[in-house]
């Protein structure tokens, strides 16, 4: 098996090097786990840590608390991949991934950083022009903005008061499969949306968007920090999720008496 194409002027890697050499990064930063698992008590965090997170999240609060983590830990160095779904973090190599609500794989071993609700909210535009919905069955004469995740012709909004549980299809002239694009277009006064609390804190606290149902609850999006279990005593990743967790609770506890936790 050739790994180097080699001439008389350059050396070059072959693609079966390419793969060679991902495969020999990853043993090393094994062995590298294997090492801080036995002596993580006396040695500092070192070494790669590689972090998946949602493009959203990653870019608003993320990449900050990352930048925060790396002056504390200049030993650690870090690599933060954002993606618009959420990757194998064991068949890509990573060492620790933010995830939303509810997690599938039982796998991985998740961390709770930060409580997030999903809220229902409108523009003052909107709600001048077309009332305001008191339950969600007020909904059904509402324009909703619906986030698409299939070809359906409408959403699924399920909320919650006290043991009563109330399934809601919305529909609205407008619908997207990103988040952000649903985002702008309420902040338009073009509709009713659901979104996450995080990415709606800023707009609420403005006045941009008024909250609608605070009575009722929606299936929580709580955020969690996940690894797999092989990192579960890793130095690094503990330093880094301790971090985290207490970045969070800081910055939630400044937000305490506003219209959203965040």
């Amino acid at each position: 098996m050739r790994l180097l194409n080699r001439t008389t002027r350059r050396i070059g890697v072959t693609a079966e090097g390419e793969v060679y050499l991902q495969h020999a990064h990853r043993i090393l930063a094994d062995i590298e786990d294997l090492d801080q698992l036995l002596s993580s008590s006396r040695v500092a965090p070192r070494g790669l840590l590689r972090v998946n997170a949602p493009l959203g999240f990653g870019r608003t609060y993320i990449a900050p608390a990352i930048s925060a983590f790396a002056k504390r830990q200049p030993q650690v160095e870090i690599q933060l991949h954002l993606t618009d779904r959420p990757m194998s973090l064991a068949d890509e190599g990573f060492d620790v991934g933010i995830r939303f609500g509810e997690l599938p794989d039982a796998r991985l071993i998740a961390r709770k950083i930060a409580n997030n609700r999903r809220l229902v909210c409108a523009a003052p535009a909107y709600l001048k022009a077309h009332g305001t919905p008191l339950t969600p069955h007020d909904l059904a004469r509402h324009q909703c903005i619906v986030l698409r995740q299939n070809d359906s012709a409408y959403g699924i909004w399920r909320f919650t008061k006290g043991k009563k549980t109330e399934t809601v299809k919305v529909r609205g002239p407008l619908s997207s499969n990103d988040g952000e694009v649903t985002l702008t277009w309420g902040l338009d006064g073009q509709g009713i949306l659901q979104r996450a609390e995080w990415d709606l804190a800023k707009y609420l606290r403005s006045g941009r968007l008024v909250l609608l149902l605070e009575d009722y609850a929606l299936p929580p999006a709580d955020i969690y920090a996940v690894f797999p279990e092989r990192h579960n005593m890793s130095a690094k990743v503990r330093a880094f999720l301790d971090f985290l967790v207490a970045h969070f609770e800081g910055k939630l506890a400044k937000a305490r008496g506003g219209p959203t936790a965040w």
